[in-house]
C-alpha cells in the first residue's frame, strides 16, 4: 500500500505534444534515498521488450533491470532458486529471475533454475523463479524477466538512464508528505522553474487501490440491481404461465 511509482512525463504518457521528457539519473535515485526522510527503500527500473528463447520455445516478454531493493519494495520473493547477490549486481552479471508466465511458456516440463535462457542476443543464467504476483491492472506481473540493472543498461538500453523509480514509504510517515517532498526535490534537480508543469509524475498505489475498490463496489451494486430486476421479471413470467396452465 505504501509504494510510490515515479515516471517521466505527465499521466501515463509523456503529456502534450512536446519533446520526450528526460529519464531519471542514478544521482536522482541517490538523492531520494539520502535526502527524503521516511523512504524505507528505493529502486531503479530500466525496461525493454525482448524475445526469450529456450530450446525450441520462444516467448516475447518484458525485461526489467533493477536492484535487490526492488524486491524489498514490492515484497516479492522467489518460489525456487535464489536472488542475485550484491556482487553479481555490481558486476552486471548475466543472471536473471523469471516470472511464472515465462516459466509456463518456456519450461512446461523442465526445471528452469540453472538453465541458460536466451534473452534477446544475450545468454542469461536463470537463477530463480519469482513467486506468483498476479495481475497489476491490465498487466500480467508474472510475465517478466528480471535482471541486474547494470547488465540491462550495458547490453540492452545502452544508457545509464533510469526509466522509473519505485519507492517504499515507511509506515510511520504520510505518503502524501513524502510525495510532496520528492516532487520538490525532483523539480529542483530537473531544473523546472516556478509556474512550469512537472515533467514527471508520481503514482500513489494506495490511492489507486482505493479508486479501484470504489469502482468495483459500484459495479457490484449495479450488477446486483440488474440481477434483481431480471429475477422479478422472470418470476412474473413464470407466474403468468402457471396461471394460464391452471
Amino acid at each position: 500500500a505504501n509504494i510510490l511509482q515515479i515516471r517521466p512525463g505527465q499521466g501515463f504518457g509523456r503529456g502534450g505534444g512536446g519533446p520526450q521528457p528526460p529519464n531519471f539519473k542514478e544521482a536522482d535515485l541517490a538523492a531520494i534515498q539520502g535526502q527524503i526522510a521516511g523512504v524505507r527503500a528505493a529502486a531503479p527500473v530500466a525496461q525493454t521488450s525482448v524475445t526469450t528463447v529456450y530450446n525450441a520455445s520462444n516467448w516475447k516478454t518484458t525485461l526489467t533491470g533493477t536492484t535487490i531493493d526492488y524486491f524489498k519494495v514490492q515484497q516479492w520473493n522467489v518460489s525456487s532458486g535464489r536472488m542475485w547477490t550484491t556482487a553479481e549486481q555490481t558486476a552486471g552479471k548475466a543472471v536473471c529471475l523469471i516470472g511464472e508466465t515465462v516459466q509456463k511458456n518456456l519450461y512446461p516440463s523442465a526445471q528452469p533454475v540453472g538453465s541458460q535462457l536466451r534473452v534477446g542476443n544475450v545468454s542469461c543464467e536463470v537463477i530463480g523463479v519469482l513467486a506468483n504476483k498476479g495481475q497489476g491492472g491490465f498487466q500480467d506481473q508474472n510475465d517478466t524477466v528480471m535482471a541486474p540493472i547494470r547488465m540491462v543498461q550495458r547490453r540492452f538500453t545502452g544508457s545509464r538512464d533510469i526509466s522509473a523509480i519505485t519507492v517504499a514509504v515507511d509506515d510511520a510517515y504520510d505518503t502524501q508528505a513524502i510525495q510532496a517532498s520528492i516532487t520538490q526535490l525532483l523539480r529542483e534537480r530537473r531544473g523546472i522553474e516556478q509556474g512550469e508543469d512537472d515533467n514527471f509524475n508520481i503514482f500513489d498505489t494506495a490511492q489507486i487501490s482505493q479508486t479501484l475498490t470504489g469502482t468495483t463496489t459500484i459495479l457490484t451494486t449495479v450488477m446486483a440491481a440488474v440481477a434483481a430486476v431480471s429475477l422479478v421479471v422472470g418470476g412474473i413470467g413464470i407466474m403468468n404461465i402457471m396461471l394460464v396452465s391452471v
